[in-house]
């Protein structure tokens, strides 16, 4: 069933500090352009000063700018990211302080599948948008990747990006919504993607020189995207089933910026052409649950979609987990 839900702004904060693949070519003692050659990325965002709750902030700032709305306006506000910024409290309720609405009374609250967590959280809020509890909805994804890469695993660390972006979202009176939604997690895949210590398991209490390897990003990339692919084609039978459209009626495919190699597969495999598929990795890298809203900002400010539009929003994220969203733009 549709939910009547509308996309009414959008924003996006980059870190200032710029880095470029020669420079990751030097961290990891690669050959100049190997990085680049092997992930896609020719450069992304990293932090120097800034926090996850900072650049929150100011995407939701520029968000709020182009919906022409003001802080009064918003009832609700979710942090959909698959990394916090401090174990308690959640993301959300750190905005909502950077943004000087300590007092508000806005509800704040996280949402995260990792990767997916744009994604989980557009869905899981669109019910209540719909429904008429919430009017006026801030949906953040904020990543800071970078402080825990794991710079010997060369091929996964070369990938990420750090950066965030906001949306504001509304019911919609209009044809605006969301068509279908579906998600399947394969926990088989569990170990494939990780950051084992930081909880109860293996509590900071732990670290040491044999725990430290725990702390940071671990990730088995051909094995995520081997068992991904696996699982993607029932996976599009079922996002696709209850209703009347098919790939071909798509107007614009916006996956998951895993990798370069990743998303040109996996646009073959769906068999979408390049003009209506949406790849922003050379630029910013995987930003994690921030790639998927980056790239819908980037087609929305290249005027590739436009109302009325079909998005596929798609992608996987650790779990192992696939989700799907198709959104009458």
């Amino acid at each position: 069933m549709k939910r009547h839900i509308k996309i009414i702004g959008i924003g996006s904060y980059v870190p200032k500090r710029t880095v470029h693949s020669d420079e990751i070519d030097r961290k990891i003692s690669a050959p100049n352009g190997w990085s680049e050659k092997k992930s896609g990325v020719k450069k992304r965002y990293f932090i120097e000063e800034e926090t996850a709750s900072y650049m929150g902030a100011h995407a939701a700032i520029n968000a709020l700018d182009q919906a022409g709305l003001t802080f009064s306006d918003i009832d609700c506000i979710i942090s959909a990211s698959g990394t916090v910024e401090q174990a308690i409290p959640c993301n959300a309720s750190l905005i909502q302080k950077q943004l000087g609405l300590e007092q508000s009374g806005i509800p704040c609250f996280d949402v995260n599948s990792t990767c997916l967590s744009f994604v989980t959280a557009l869905d899981m809020i669109s019910y209540p948008i719909d429904a008429g509890k919430y009017k006026n909805v801030l949906l953040i994804s904020s990543e800071i990747s970078s402080v825990g890469l794991d710079w010997s695993q060369k091929e996964s660390s070369i990938l990420f990006g750090d950066g965030a972006v906001a949306v504001v979202l509304t019911k919609s009176t209009t044809q605006s919504g969301i068509i279908s939604s579906h998600m399947e997690t394969y926990s088989e895949g569990a170990h494939l993607s990780e950051i084992r210590g930081g909880g109860t398991k293996i509590h900071p209490r732990l670290y040491d020189e044999n725990t430290a390897g725990d702390f940071l990003f671990n990730m088995n990339g051909r094995g995520i995207f081997k068992l991904s692919y696996k699982y993607l084609p029932a996976f599009l039978e079922r996002l696709f089933k209850n209703t009347s459209l098919s790939m071909s009626d798509i107007n614009l495919v916006i996956p998951h910026q895993a990798s370069a190699s990743a998303m040109k597969i996996i646009r073959k495999k769906l068999e979408v052409p390049e003009e209506r598929f949406m790849s922003i990795i050379e630029n910013y890298g995987n930003m994690i649950a921030a790639s998927i809203p980056m790239a819908l900002y980037e087609a929305v400010k290249q005027d590739k979609i436009k109302r009325g539009d079909y998005v596929l929003l798609l992608g996987t994220s650790a779990g192992l987990s696939i989700g799907g969203i198709i959104l009458e733009y």
